[in-house]
């Protein structure tokens, strides 16, 4: 087992590592096959885990391997260590599938853009990085795995960094990341201070024998910070507005950070950490109601907004706050459920939409697109089954996952009703805009220009190949785990028991006293297809049968049209309270003032100047004149005998 775990992370480290130093002098399809051939091996070795792993007796989970000691200083001791149990296999299984795929479509997406071997480089970097993000045995090797899926957004996200504004995004994900990743650092640092370990094979089971209410404010404080460092990387309020800027980069590189790696980081920690939040309730009340309000946010702001690839990044802001709310609600199986799902619809709505800009020349404008369903079949019809599985239509895999959250918000040990209804509108206003995007952009009239019309053409067999796989998971992948309203037994919750079983009850035990729930199962089902059919219904009849409709209604509603347009003015606001008085402090205080004035000006040139000045003064005394001498000695001895004579 420990050679599989290294199996599966030395593939994509010695990709980057070919591609990156020798990917230069090698051709394309040479820097293909490094880069494809290692994610598949990762892949295979990821499967060849998982089932090796259910070879293992019981009581060898989880399974945990120290490879050597990396660093040692007193007291504090961080071993390289794997740490692998069913959660490990679900997230490794997940992110190299999806990641596979998408270095795949690559081929065919970037074959003719420069830098192509730089682009699979840091591709196979991301994927190791986030894979011993998910694989570490504790929270100092999570915190490498972490910062390095950091590195990797920046470097993908700024890909084109000739271009000022990929430029930009990619430092503002660098930045804005960072401020959650001081969170993280410190929950770490106080988590050693009071438990003397960041082993999760040992520092976990610690916390887990707590008594009730036992070391609660210090777990509280970490649990907060751990997820200060969740919102950064999985984007939730506040720290969300680096996401929609991310669509900067290529579009894998979008469909990768928002379905295996990165943003699934945050969902993850908390995931693993539910030993500490099932003992800081009010630490993850606070994730769960982050989580649905960033949902909802997240949602609005896509009904009204016309960038295809930002209209799916607010998706997934807004679907990784569905994640958050399982964990928040007390059960934690639902959330890494539909972070599965999620991974194979969101890999095919970007990927497709990475399609829809190869037929129409890299346009991304859903107002200058329609009638593209009869012109770029494989295309619509993938894209079409991802969209009825982010909406959860039965069937599909967003069905079941999504199902199982907004039970969880009701019915869980920290569920509450105003969750379970906010959760539901944000499942109908998902519908909507979802079926907006797919309506506006392969139905109705051409609305493009002509010129681009003319060149509409299907992609490859390279990028069509990975769309029709995973149009298959996200049907396919909900079906592990049959809903109790429809008779079956949450199978994907009863495999996870083990990871989360003991957090999960001991919450249920701690919850309050509270009536029995006035809403079954059943009822909260229809509810929230209720709400998503109510959601496609209305985007069908604004944007199908009645296309004058929607002109016509943000014209009426002005305000709320331009407010939702342009985001809620968020970005302008961290301008104006927090980004212009930095640069004024930067500029007029730390640069000019202090390092020009005070530093420059004062202490070094300032001396320079002053040491010239008496200098030149003092070198008009040695002039070398003998009578200028004698007058200078004449000069002393009078003011020495007037100084003798006065005193």
């Amino acid at each position: 087992m420990e050679a599989i775990l290294l199996l599966l992370l030395i593939p994509p480290l010695a990709g980057a590592a070919l591609n990156g130093i020798l990917g230069r002098r090698l051709p394309q399809a040479a820097v293909s096959l490094i880069g494809c051939g290692t994610a598949a091996l990762s892949m295979i070795a990821a499967l060849a885990a998982a089932w090796k792993f259910t070879q293992l007796p019981p009581d060898a989970a989880p399974y945990a391997h120290h490879y050597f000691t990396w660093i040692h200083s007193g007291t504090f001791t961080a071993d390289f260590a794997l740490y692998y149990d069913r959660l490990t296999l679900v997230m490794t299984c997940t992110v190299t599938v999806t990641a596979f795929l998408i270095h795949l479509y690559s081929r065919g997406y970037m074959e003719h853009e420069g830098g192509y071997y730089r682009f699979f480089s840091h591709l196979n970097l991301f994927l190791f990085m986030m894979l011993l993000l998910v694989t570490a045995g504790n929270y100092a090797l999570m915190f490498v795995g972490w910062e390095g899926v950091g590195l990797c957004s920046y470097l993908l996200i700024s890909f084109y960094f000739t271009r000022q504004s990929a430029a930009d995004a990619g430092k503002k994900a660098f930045i804005t990341t960072r401020i959650g990743d001081v969170g993280f650092t410190l929950a770490v640092a106080l988590l050693f201070w009071t438990f003397r370990s960041i082993d999760f094979s040992t520092v976990l089971p610690q916390i887990a024998a707590l008594g009730a209410g036992e070391q609660r404010t210090v777990l509280t404080a970490i649990g907060l910070l751990f997820f200060l460092g969740a919102a950064g990387k999985s984007a939730q309020i506040p720290l969300y507005v680096w996401l929609p800027d991310a669509m900067e980069g290529p579009t894998p590189v979008s469909a990768l950070i928002h379905a295996a790696t990165m943003v699934t980081a945050g969902v993850y920690l908390v995931a693993r950490s539910n030993a500490i939040f099932s003992h800081a309730p009010a630490a993850l009340s606070t994730v769960g109601a982050i989580g649905c309000i960033t949902a909802f946010f997240a949602a609005t702001i896509a009904l009204c907004q016309n960038d295809l690839k930002r209209i799916l990044a607010y998706s997934t802001i807004s679907q990784l706050g569905y994640m958050f709310a399982a964990c928040g609600a007390g059960v934690f199986a639902a959330g890494i459920f539909h972070l599965m799902t999620h991974a194979a619809f969101k890999a095919l709505l970007f990927l497709g939409a990475g399609s829809v800009m190869h037929a129409l020349s890299g346009e991304l404008d859903i107002r200058k697109m329609g009638g593209l369903r009869h012109r770029i079949k494989i295309t619509y019809g993938t894209f079409l089954i991802a969209t009825l599985s982010i909406c959860g239509v039965p069937g599909f895999a967003g069905f079941f996952s999504k199902d199982e959250i907004l039970a969880a918000e009701y019915e869980g040990a920290l569920g509450r009703s105003w969750l379970f209804v906010l959760g539901s509108v944000t499942a109908g206003l998902t519908a909507f805009y979802m079926f907006r995007a797919l309506l506006m952009t392969f139905h109705g009239q051409p609305r493009m220009d002509p010129e681009v019309e003319r060149h509409i053409h299907e992609s490859s067999s390279k990028m069509t190949g990975p769309l029709i796989v995973l149009a298959i998971l996200s049907i396919v992948a909900g079906w592990v785990s049959w809903p109790k309203p429809l008779g079956g037994a949450e199978a994907f919750d009863r495999y996870l028991e083990p990871v989360f079983g003991q957090s999960e009850e001991l919450l249920r035990a701690a919850a309050p006293a509270t009536p029995a729930h006035a809403l079954t199962g059943g009822a909260l089902m229809l509810i929230s297809l209720g709400a998503a059919g109510l959601g496609i219904l209305l985007a069908l009849w604004f944007y199908l049968w009645s296309p004058e409709l929607p002109e016509r209604l943000a014209r009426n509603f002005k305000s709320a049209y331009t407010l939702l347009v342009n985001k809620y003015y968020v970005d302008e606001l961290y301008g104006a309270l927090i980004v212009r008085p930095i640069r004024l402090c930067s500029e007029g205080l730390l640069w000019r003032g202090i390092d020009a004035g005070a530093i420059d000006g004062v202490l070094v040139n300032g001396t320079a100047e002053a040491t010239a000045e008496v200098g030149g003064i003092l070198r008009r005394i040695q002039s070398g004149n003998l009578r200028s001498y004698a007058a200078w000695v004449l000069l002393g001895a009078v003011v020495w005998v007037g100084y003798v004579l006065l005193r």
